[in-house]
């Protein structure tokens, strides 16, 4: 079985579904792209060993992976490679782009010029112990004796 080849893949694309597979417009994934190839390049312009991962990958897996909310472990068993390198290739994507400064938000002092009131919603969504039953008990709750059986009808 060969590796996911997402080059031939993203070519067959509608420029409509790059939101829906990726989350952002094709704008934005080939401005994308454009930033980290010639980070890439500027990296490696001395040479070294040919990547597992070229560039185009890494940015699909880390799209996927904030879009799609899928474990490394998940993504680097398609790519038929390591947790630690999909890591990795997450950590690179998300580093260059941020110090690009292509896609960052504006300042703090932005919002505060605006009027308007923020609404703030806070959903708890920590996670509850189950209570188990103890070992060496019957499982089950058990019922009480005199509700359980029927009335007779007369």
């Amino acid at each position: 079985m060969k590796m996911i080849n997402n080059a031939e893949r993203i070519v067959e694309l509608a420029e409509n579904e790059y939101q829906e597979i990726f989350g952002i417009r094709k704008e934005t994934f080939d401005k994308n792209l454009e930033i980290l190839e010639a980070e890439y390049a500027k990296e490696h312009e001395n040479g070294g060993r040919n990547p597992r991962l070229c560039v185009l990958d890494k940015l699909v897996i880390t799209l996927g992976y904030y879009r799609e909310y899928r474990t490394m472990k998940h993504i680097a068993f398609d790519y038929r490679i390591g947790k630690t390198q999909i890591f990795n290739a997450i950590k690179w994507v998300e580093d260059t782009l941020v110090q690009s400064g292509a896609f960052s938000l504006p300042s703090k002092r932005v919002f505060e010029q605006y009027n308007d009131e923020i609404e703030v919603i806070v959903v708890d969504d920590t996670e509850q112990e189950i209570e188990r039953p103890k070992r060496g008990r019957k499982i089950g709750i058990q019922a009480r004796k005199s509700g359980t059986q029927s009335r007779r009808k007369s």
